[in-house]
């Protein structure tokens, strides 16, 4: 793209340090973002900032960085408003970089293809990586979109993930995501398991992942939540109650398909125990409360069964 200039919606964990780097590589940002902290943030490292959504209509590229789709397609309302009476360039894109529905990204593709007369096009372009990955610009980015729009697309995306690749049409980025999301969440889990079983069991389990990270068990996931596991540190760098939604997508996309995945929805009621629980807004490693809490109940369920069988 020899137009470097783009608009960034959405300014949170993720979306702040991902826009600095657009930044730093020379990219012309302007941005909105529901509060004015961030904005400022921006603006001191050269960002500049919009009144609204609508007034980015006229740049190439429009990158959406929101919690979920439904949060993007009410931020896009007066952009596809203003499209709608006065079509944009030809080639514009708007990128959509949350973790969103397979499925229903591809029903915005088509209502930002109609609002604009066929001159914008939409590609979903989800990131891994975390706050860190966001940080140091070494995400993962996975597109789904035409082969032509992602090429073009391709320096944009270099300036925030070292690893992008283009998936397959429209929807296959967000179906990567889900998969990625899949093996993190059920990963995650499974270590909150280990940790909390270990703990119980008079096991330090700072000493058992150390001997996990040097055998088949090693991991990326292990690596970097770990610590936090271990140390039942729940700061948020993202909130835990965006996994329950992120499994929820993997639900949906093997119903699409008729493929069983086990592990996914024992996931998906493992997260939606930590929101009942009300874990959701703390870090992903949280789940480890919500295991611990299951245990309490489960020992206490037991206990009251022992005596019960004693009294009779």
């Amino acid at each position: 793209m020899e137009d470097k200039r783009a608009g960034f919606v959405g300014l949170g964990l993720m979306g702040l340090p991902m826009a600095e780097n657009l930044l730093r590589a020379g990219w012309d940002v302007s941005a909105w973002n529901r509060s004015a902290g961030p904005l400022r943030q921006l603006a001191l490292k050269g960002g500049r900032q919009a009144p609204d959504v609508a007034a980015l209509r006229d740049l190439p590229v429009i990158a959406f960085m929101l919690p979920d789709l439904s949060f993007i397609e009410e931020a896009a309302e007066g952009l596809l408003a203003s499209w709608a009476d006065t079509p944009p360039n030809a080639g514009t894109a708007v990128v959509v970089m949350s973790s969103v529905s397979p499925a229903r990204v591809q029903d915005f593709g088509r209502r930002v293809r109609e609002a604009s007369g066929g001159r914008a096009v939409v590609v979903d372009a989800p990131v891994s990586g975390g706050t860190k990955g966001a940080a140091d610009g070494t995400l993962a980015i996975m597109a789904g979109g035409t082969a032509d729009d992602f090429e073009r697309l391709t320096p944009f995306f270099a300036a925030m993930g070292t690893t992008v690749r283009h998936m397959g049409p429209l929807g296959s980025g967000s179906l990567a995501k889900a998969c990625n999301q899949l093996i993190v969440g059920t990963t995650t889990a499974a270590l909150a398991e280990a940790a909390e079983l270990a703990e119980r069991s008079g096991m330090d389990p700072a000493a058992l992942f150390d001997v996990l990270a040097g055998g088949l068990a090693g991991s990326r996931v292990l690596d970097n939540v770990g610590p936090r596991l271990v140390r039942k540190d729940y700061t948020p760098t993202g909130p835990a109650k965006f996994m329950h939604k992120d499994l929820s997508f993997v639900l949906e996309s093997a119903r699409a398909v008729g493929a069983a995945v086990p592990m996914a929805t024992a996931g998906v009621e493992l997260y939606a125990e930590l929101k009942r629980q009300g874990l959701g807004e703390k870090d992903l490693a949280v789940v480890r409360q919500a295991i611990s809490q299951l245990s309490d109940a489960a020992a206490d369920s037991a206990t009251k069964g022992t005596v019960h069988e004693r009294a009779f």
